[in-house]
């Protein structure tokens, strides 16, 4: 929270310059969502001048070098009158009501993520194919991603948590990659294990096929379209072609009608 000189309950403080003075005021929370304290500070040029003791429930000089006695007598002033002290009990009192509402649409949410994976070529032909699995979208940022090699875990039993990236908007990102020399018929897995899911999510990737096998499937594929419109045309001529000349159709028969 931030004030402004400007405040009509604020003690007429001369501006000089660029020299700014500002309200800040804190609610700390602790891992379950529980008040650990509640500060308040009348700041000059970001250094605390007067802070708030909510214990004494008075303002103290909390400046110790040259505007020391401009603090002691800033914080006289304020505790002189009770429109201040009232003014920081009813924010202090506001922190305790606003924190179960704000701890449960932040704190308590599980966002599940996104998985995609990204091969890339490298120079090393032991493992020519880098596999990048991205994971993104998630919140909390604790997330447990590992790879699986035709469904058995590559590397060692133990996987750590991740560290995740904040993306800015309550969601965070991580990414995990493995140096694989893949052949036809392999699968490679990420497996992300996080809090919001019942069960891992899965992204699979398998290598494809390689240019020239490319081609030869594709001539295989169009040759056998072409034979195969070739031999609906052939059967759709033959059915369509009349009857012999002196040829009777038999009753019940599914030939078009011929001459006598």
């Amino acid at each position: 929270n931030r004030g402004s000189p400007g405040d009509a309950t604020y003690p007429h403080v001369p501006l000089v310059g660029a020299f700014v003075m500002h309200v800040a005021s804190s609610c700390p929370l602790a891992a379950n969502g529980s008040v650990l304290d509640f500060d308040f500070s009348i700041v000059f040029n970001k250094n605390p001048l007067v802070c708030y003791d909510s214990n004494h429930r008075l303002f103290v000089p909390c400046d110790w070098g040259l505007l020391h006695q401009v603090a002691t007598r800033f914080a006289t002033v304020l505790n002189n009158g009770s429109a201040w002290v009232e003014r920081v009990e009813a924010r202090r009192q506001a922190c305790h009501q606003l924190v179960p509402q704000f701890w449960a649409s932040t704190g308590l949410r599980q966002t599940p993520p996104q998985a995609l994976i990204v091969s890339s070529k490298t120079r090393n032909a032991r493992a020519p194919v880098l596999l990048t699995c991205y994971v993104w979208g998630f919140y909390p940022s604790e997330v447990t991603v590992i790879w699986l090699h035709n469904g058995d875990i590559v590397g060692p039993g133990d996987h750590p948590p991740i560290s995740a990236i904040p993306n800015g908007d309550w969601t965070y990102q991580t990414q995990v990659t493995l140096m694989v020399a893949p052949v036809a018929g392999d699968t490679f897995t990420c497996s992300v294990q996080h809090a919001s899911l019942g069960q891992p999510l899965l992204e699979d990737w398998s290598p494809g096929l390689s240019p020239g096998l490319t081609l030869k499937v594709a001539a295989a594929t169009v040759m056998m379209a072409l034979g195969l419109g070739f031999f609906i045309a052939g059967v759709y001529q033959y059915r369509a072609r009349p009857p012999a000349p002196g040829y009777t159709p038999l009753p019940g028969d599914n030939y078009p009608a011929g001459n006598v």
